[in-house]
């Protein structure tokens, strides 16, 4: 029996579908900015990518968790 997606995760399924990318294509796009702050990197989704702020918190919160940041 597989556990319900919680989370930040839990946003996943709708950013690919909303985005039309997957995943590793935003956390590469983090890396471009892995040196900023938090709000910095929610806000270079949301400039660059015209992103809503829950969906780039989400991938910005898994980010820096795998990352150690």
């Amino acid at each position: 029996m597989s556990e319900k997606v919680q989370g930040p995760k839990s946003y996943f399924p709708s950013i690919e579908a909303k985005y039309g990318k997957p995943i590793a294509f935003w956390m590469k796009e983090l890396k471009k900015v892995k040196d900023s702050k938090h709000m910095e990197q929610v806000k270079f989704l949301q400039e660059n990518h015209q992103m809503g702020q829950g969906h780039a918190n989400a991938l910005v919160h898994v980010f820096r968790a795998e990352n150690n940041l």
